[in-house]
């Protein structure tokens, strides 16, 4: 389990994370999902014991990541921008790599190379964006760390690669229960992989929760009214978080269970009502207006 613990980090002044805390469960898949500069790769470098909290702790099984060297060697982080060194080739890495986690394997990680079509004595600097991706996911998984920290992984590899890589993942949390902890801001591809979503905006956390909690208490309704739209519906146990008409057609985002929103809207009689269910993007758009992040201001 990774713990965070009322973290705070600031860059000449300026807060990157203020006051974080939120709880990573094992053997699964979380999302961080946010807004530029929300924070998602500075909680991932800290998570990984790369930077230190100015405040706050981070603790992985219950140990401080930063005071304790041994716990780093549970994870294995690959950053947007992942280093290796400068003449290095994916053999030289792999013997790097196995000095500092002792269950590194090495046949998976050939294995894998091969399946890649990565050559391993090719100098890594000579790799497109997309190899390298490939070539560190590979070292990731071979790495056989409890915890996988990944920052914009996807960003770079073609749809086929992309969806292999989140089965190598789905066969590594089966295997062995890893924990995979993504950042990205591509989420359809979140969607489809993650268990639970941390939602970040302005170096905090909005919400985290399980995904299929998260779409249950928010969805989307499309409606034609019989006569005016209804004014007090925040009162009648659903919020209307957003609204959108065009001519006779209202679009709404409505918090609340879908059993209360389906009597609700039943109960006016409309002439034509749908309840459909939002997408994990649809929801980040929804709670960041809410928290002040709207679009609409972005392009006044």
């Amino acid at each position: 389990m990774i713990e965070v613990k009322n973290i705070s980090k600031q860059f000449d002044g300026y807060p990157a994370v203020q006051q974080m805390n939120m709880t990573i469960g094992d053997s699964s898949v979380f999302g961080l999902i946010g807004t530029n500069g929300s924070g998602k790769s500075t909680f991932l470098r800290m998570a990984a014991g790369v930077l230190r909290p100015d405040e706050g702790e981070i603790l992985i099984d219950g140990a401080l990541v930063w005071e304790e060297p041994g716990v780093k060697q549970k994870l294995f982080f690959i950053s947007d921008d992942a280093f290796f060194f400068q003449n290095a080739a994916p053999k030289d890495m792999e013997e790097f790599y196995c000095k500092y986690y002792p269950d590194f394997d090495r046949s998976r990680f050939e294995e894998m190379l091969r399946a890649f079509g990565l050559d391993r004595g090719r100098k890594l600097r000579a790799f497109s964006k997309g190899m390298k991706k490939q070539f560190f996911i590979a070292a990731g998984l071979a790495a056989n760390t409890k915890y996988l920290l990944c920052d914009e992984t996807f960003d770079g590899l073609d749809p086929v690669m992309r969806q292999a890589a989140k089965s190598l993942f789905a066969e590594a949390m089966t295997d062995r229960g890893l924990t995979v902890v993504l950042a990205s801001h591509n989420l359809r591809e979140l969607e489809d992989i993650c268990d639970s979503v941390g939602l970040l905006h302005k170096g905090g956390v909005l919400l985290s929760k399980d995904l299929d909690d998260m779409k249950e208490n928010l969805h989307k309704v499309q409606i034609v009214y019989r006569d005016e739209s209804p004014k007090d519906a925040d009162a009648d146990g659903i919020e209307i978080v957003r609204e959108e008409t065009r001519g006779r057609l209202h679009t709404l985002i409505v918090r609340g269970t879908a059993q209360e929103t389906q009597q609700y809207f039943n109960a006016l009689e409309p002439v034509f009502f749908e309840l459909i269910p939002l997408s994990l993007e649809e929801i980040f758009i929804s709670e960041t207006e809410v928290a002040g992040y709207d679009i609409k201001n972005l392009l006044a």
